[in-house]
Parts: structure tokens; sequence; C-alpha cells
């Protein structure tokens, strides 16, 4: 806006295909913003986590899992999720055995990506308590396969590529999610945005929207410009990977996923793994 001031705006998201996928039209200055300068920072879901704690960021992905901490000072955007249709974070290791025997005082310890990503409390939902430590996603394949962990719970684009090190699978969580409720998607995360931006709520949703629209609208390119941020992924299965989190679904929960997200963070309050149901907005 020639003359004009634009209002700028922290749009955190983490450095992996779908997410670049989403935002490529406002990275690469493909929209009109209007009145809005979007700055992004590229973080670890939970570092993007333990962010949105801090309300760092006007605009931010979070687990799912992470929301019913930080619902006070932000609402989720009905756009933007990351929903696993039938499949979603798997738990892994290097030999075959029962995912129950991960339970805790049975010896066997488990890296997750963080604890307070949704892949965790899906876990943790579907085992019980386990021993686990945290490790940096991208790290988690190798330290299986090395023999650091018994298993590994991967997200992002370790779901597609683990085999290439010889891992097998326990149990893909968005399997277990589905069958345990009749067919609903597994949340996994969602963009948010901070409830004191009052009137530019909707406007700046509606940029956000737009940019994933676009995307879609231009395929090819959105998943090019993606798989520079895809470790370890040729063309074909950055294509797999986006199409897995960045759907139709992505521009609208629909009634399902913004009944499965409900039904997810109840469950773990019942399970005293979430410290209430939070207020869930759904904006634009």
């Amino acid at each position: 806006m020639t003359g004009t001031a634009q209002r700028t705006l922290l749009l955190g998201h983490s450095p992996d295909p779908d997410d670049a996928f989403m935002h490529w039209a406002l990275a690469e200055g493909r929209l009109d913003t209007g009145a809005y300068r979007f700055e992004h920072r590229l973080e670890d879901i939970e570092t993007l986590n333990r962010r949105a704690l801090r309300g760092e960021y006007e605009i931010t992905a979070v687990s799912i899992h992470a929301y019913a901490h930080v619902a006070d000072r932000y609402a989720l955007l009905n756009h933007g999720a990351s929903m696993g249709e039938g499949y979603g974070p798997r738990i892994v290791a290097r030999e075959a055995f029962p995912v129950e025997d991960l339970v805790r005082g049975g010896g066997k310890r488990l890296a997750i990506p963080g604890e307070w990503t949704s892949a965790h409390l899906a876990a943790r939902m579907r085992i019980g308590d386990y021993d686990y430590e945290v490790v940096d996603f991208d790290a988690i394949p190798a330290a299986v396969a090395e023999g650091r962990f018994d298993a590994g719970l991967l997200i992002h684009e370790g779901q597609l590529t683990f085999q290439e090190l010889g891992l097998v699978l326990l149990e893909d969580l968005g399997a277990w999610w589905a069958e345990e409720t009749g067919g609903l998607p597994l949340p996994l995360g969602g963009n948010c945005i901070r409830r004191d931006l009052g009137d530019d709520l909707e406007p700046v949703s509606q940029l956000l929207r737009e940019s994933i629209r676009h995307g879609l609208e231009h395929r090819d390119e959105a998943v090019r410009y993606a798989l520079r941020f895809g470790r370890d992924l040729d063309l074909a299965q950055a294509d797999e990977f986006i199409g897995m989190y960045v759907n139709d679904r992505t521009l609208d929960y629909g009634d399902d996923g913004r009944e499965s997200v409900r039904l997810f963070l109840e469950r773990g309050h019942a399970l005293g793994l979430v410290p209430e149901v939070p207020r869930l907005d759904f904006v634009g």
C-alpha cells in the first residue's frame, strides 16, 4: 500500500512442507495483503507451542494439545488445520513388538517430539503412561535406528521415510483414533490468532485462508516451493505429504473436524492430561 503504513504481524509456523505450502502465497508476495505485512518466524512446533503460552506472535501454528494451554490468549482459526484422515503420527521401532510394551515399568523408552504435541497426547491415550525423552522431531528416526531408544513417535515427513532406515510401524495413531471414534479425523495442528487483534481478526483470517486456497489452486508451484523445506524428500514424496495435511479440510475443519477437536481435548481432560476443555472459537 503506497504511502500507507502497514501493520506488521508475526506469523509463526513450522519449517515443514505442509506449513510452507499453506503460507507460500504470503511468503512470496502472491497476495495483496492490504493493511498488513506478515513477518514469518519458522520454528519447530514445540517451540511455537511454548511461545504461544507467552503470546509472542500474533498468529501461530500450535498443536491442538497445546491449544488447551493458550486458549485464553488465542482463538483457533477455522482454517490451517492439520488433520489425519485415518492416518497420523506413527510409533516406530527397529523390530516389531506390541505397542502396549511401552507402558511405564516395562523397561522401554519412547522418543517423542514434544510434551505439548498432539502426537504425545494421542500416544498417552492409546498406551497410558510411558517412559519418554523429548528429542528434536527430525532426529527421532535416526535415534531409534541407532538403538538409543526402543521406539520413536514420528510427526512431519518422518511418517513417510522411516522405512528407509529399516524401521517398522508399531502403531498409526490416526488409524487408531478413527477406529476409536467411528471415523473422525485426528486433530493434530491448528493455526490460531491472538484475541487482542480485535477488529483485525476477520480481515487477517481472510488473508490466511486465501493463502491456503491460492496454494491449492497453484499446486505445482506451491509444492516446488515447499520442497525446499522437506528434509530428505523428493518431489513425489513432498507432494504426497502435502496432500495428506493440506486439502479441503485445511480450508474448513468441517462439523466432524470441529467435533473431533472437542472430543480429543475432552478425552485428554478426562485422563488428567489436559488442564481444561478450552473455549473453541474457530474464527473465519
